[in-house]
Formats: C-alpha cells, sequence, structure tokens
C-alpha cells in the first residue's frame, strides 16, 4: 500500500503552565461510544488527556473455565460469545485446536467451506469497524452501507448451519451441515452485487472526506517497533508495518500448499501492509483487507471440492448425519457414545497451542488433555485483550474526542476482554 503523505507521531503532554489543574473523567462502561463495557479513567488537563486508566470484566463470562467442564464439541457454544460479530471464526479457531490434539486431517471440502466462512466472518468484523469508525466520528450514512452488506452474510450463515448469530457452524472433523444447492452462486453474487458497491460507497464516503481525514490522521499512532513489542497482531500491526498473518506465516486450512491432497497451491491473496500506524492506516488496511476477502470467497466458491464434509464415520469422531441416527441402529450407537458424558471422546493425553488469523488478529487455543472426555485445561489468547493493552499509551497527549476514534480504530470486543 501506499506510503501516508505525512509522517505521525506519538502524541505527547507537556503541562500547559506550572499548577495546571489535572480532573478525573469517568468515559464509560456504558458510554454509547465505547460500544461495550468498557471504563476508561482519564486524567485531563483540559481537554488534553495526561494519562488513561482503563478497566475490564464487566462481562463475567468464564469462558476458560466454561472449556473444562464441557466437552469438545459442546464447548463451541462459548466460542460463539467470545467475539460475538464474527463467531464462525472462534469456531474454526476453536476445533482447529481441537484437531490439531486428536491429529485429525480434514477433508478437502470441508477446508474449502470452512476457509469461505472465515473470509466471509472477517468481512462481517470488518465492516463492523469501519462502519463504526465512521458513526464515532459523526457520519452515520457511512455506518449504514456497510451493514446492509453484513446482513446478507447473516442469510448465508443461517442457510449453511441454521443460526445467523451464534453460529456453533464446526465440530471435530467437520462441520454441522454441507452447502445447500445454489449456495455459492447466492454468495458470488452476494460479492458481486452488494459488498463490492459498498466498498465503493465506503471510499466515497471516508477515504476522501476531508472531516474524516482530520480526525484519524496522526491520531492514535504507534510504530513498528512499539507495535511488535506490545504484542499486537492483525490490521493493527500490519496498519503499523508489521508483516505478519498467520494465513501466510503458519498456513491452515486453504491457505496452504496442497490443502486437497492434490498438489493444489494456496490460495492466492496479499497482505495488506501500511506504515501509517494511526486510526487512519487502520482503516485503509481494513478496507483493503475486505477486498482481498472478497477475491478468497470468489476463487474458492468456484472450486469446492467434491465428496464429503466430514471425516469418515467409521473413524467414530464426527457425529453422524440425523438421517443415520433416526435410521439404523448403528448410527443411534454412535450418536449416544458421543453425547454422553460417560463415554464420548478419547483424546491422546497431551498439550497443544494452535491459532488462526482472525479480523482482529491471532485468536490462540492451548488445550492441555488428561485422556478424559473434557479438556484438563483451556487457554485462549483472544487478539482484543492483547490489543487492548496499548490503548492508554495511545491516547496520552490527545483530546477527549480523538479517545473515541482511537478506540473506533482497536475494534475492541469485550467478550474477548473478560476471563
Amino acid at each position: 500500500m501506499a506510503t501516508l503523505p505525512y509522517t505521525p507521531k506519538p502524541a505527547t503532554y507537556e503541562p500547559q503552565e506550572p499548577g495546571s489543574d489535572v480532573w478525573c473523567l469517568n468515559l464509560g462502561p456504558q458510554h454509547p461510544a465505547t460500544h461495550t463495557t468498557l471504563r476508561h479513567v482519564l486524567e485531563l488537563d483540559g481537554e488534553r488527556v495526561v494519562s488513561c486508566t482503563v478497566h475490564v470484566g464487566y462481562l463475567h463470562s468464564g469462558f476458560e473455565k466454561l472449556g473444562e467442564h464441557l466437552n469438545y464439541n459442546q464447548y463451541v457454544v462459548v466460542t460463539d460469545r467470545m467475539n460475538y460479530v464474527s463467531p464462525a471464526a472462534n469456531n474454526i479457531g476453536w476445533h482447529h485446536a481441537c484437531e490439531a490434539l486428536f491429529g485429525i486431517e480434514l477433508t478437502p471440502r470441508c477446508k474449502a467451506i470452512r476457509t469461505i466462512v472465515a473470509e466471509m466472518a472477517r468481512i462481517q468484523d470488518h465492516l463492523v469497524c469501519v462502519g463504526c469508525s465512521g458513526l464515532d466520528l459523526g457520519g452515520y450514512t457511512a455506518f449504514m452501507y456497510p451493514f446492509n452488506a453484513r446482513e446478507t452474510i447473516y442469510d448465508l450463515i443461517e442457510e449453511l448451519c441454521g443460526h445467523r448469530f451464534t453460529t456453533s457452524l464446526t465440530h471435530i472433523g467437520g462441520l454441522k451441515g454441507d452447502v445447500t444447492a445454489g449456495w455459492t452462486e447466492k454468495v458470488k453474487t452476494w460479492c458481486r452485487k452488494e459488498l463490492e458497491p459498498a466498498i465503493v460507497d465506503m471510499e466515497k464516503l471516508l477515504t476522501r472526506n476531508r472531516i474524516f481525514i482530520e480526525r484519524t490522521k496522526g491520531i492514535g499512532y504507534i510504530g513498528c517497533d512499539d507495535a511488535i513489542n506490545w504484542g499486537l497482531t492483525g490490521p493493527l500491526a500490519r496498519a503499523s508495518g508489521v508483516r505478519m498473518d498467520l494465513r501466510k506465516d503458519a498456513p491452515y486450512l486453504c491457505y496452504a500448499d496442497n490443502w486437497d491432497g492434490k498438489g493444489s497451491s494456496a490460495v492466492d491473496f496479499k497482505v495488506p501492509v501500511h506504515d501509517g500506524g494511526d486510526c487512519l492506516a487502520r482503516y485503509l488496511v481494513r478496507l483493503e483487507e475486505i477486498r482481498q476477502s472478497r477475491a478468497i470467497i470468489e476463487l474458492l466458491a468456484d472450486n469446492i471440492p467434491e465428496g464429503p464434509v466430514n471425516v469418515l464415520p467409521d473413524e467414530k469422531i464426527t457425529l453422524p448425519a440425523k438421517g443415520a441416527v433416526y435410521s439404523s441402529i448403528e448410527g443411534l450407537i454412535h450418536h449416544f457414545e458421543k453425547i454422553m458424558p460417560t463415554r464420548g471422546f478419547e483424546p491422546p493425553v497431551g498439550e497443544v497451542y494452535e491459532a488462526t488469523e482472525t479480523a482482529n488478529g491471532e485468536l490462540g487455543f492451548y488445550i492441555v488433555s488428561d485422556g478424559g472426555n473434557t479438556p484438563y485445561r483451556v487457554r485462549t489468547r483472544p487478539p482484543s485483550l492483547i490489543n487492548y493493552q496499548c490503548f492508554p499509551h495511545l491516547v496520552v497527549g490527545h483530546c477527549i474526542s480523538d479517545v473515541i476514534a482511537v478506540l473506533s480504530g482497536l475494534n475492541i470486543i469485550a467478550g474477548e476482554l473478560d476471563r
């Protein structure tokens, strides 16, 4: 991507005069511009931020501990609620780690469908972030355009798995359901007739909008070295010049070569990287990532391999089809053994950490198995929690209104912050 026509620098605070009054302001936890239950305790010298202390943990989800009481398939409903903006990406990330623990190789058809859904989830998340970035700075129209395109994603996901919001799309070794007849054509039509016009509209409304540029240019700057030191991943890191994307650096699904077992190369896409390091650069990176995700979806929609979507039933890993459960004693017994707590799964004893590249960065799951039906320990690396650590560093020296712009660019999801 092109270099910005200016050199952003980190904002600093210098007292206006000796003995300046510093006063305290609570922004949140339910301020409408925080989008979620976040509390920022700001120390202000007039309009200028002297320091910022962040408070999280208002949701009390306890999703890591829940992983130790639910089996490897049941826990997927919890992952839906971590990042509720793009839940399907969390489903894929969780079972990607589970399948590494079990040593399962997915079918080529499953890999292709999961990759399409993962990119749709990335677009879901980015559309919310870009739209809210405009809304928080006074551009309500820029909020509506991306949400029109986003609504169709819900319809497509519902047709695939029966749920619009909390999808629970995956299970060990496969998917809840296969694509229906005509689904891929609907996906391609959505890419062409809804998503691309929405991207063009957002560019017209924001990219060359003087007000939006002035409100985001040079705001919330963080350089490449600092981004690495803070552990940033995803668009935040790439907007600061960090060339890292797990789809390229630790490829999985269709991002890896020979993903279908027939020598096919990995899906081709570009990783947008910017050197701006500010709110404007983050917006530009996300907008380009939407275009790249759209290209991946269109490529795979025409090349979904034939065959089963789940690993073979005789491997006793996935749940049998409902038709087999209702029509055969073998299917009923297989279903019973997988569902009952005293039976269920028999994973190997060991531990594994696997991560996927979601819309906000690296989503990782660390699983410890003692061979039982449920994990012995589950830990999560949610990108929002790691990315949020640098927020006080980004806002010091800026005005109160800039705090909202910085928060919009980080795209923090509260479900990922709580432990």
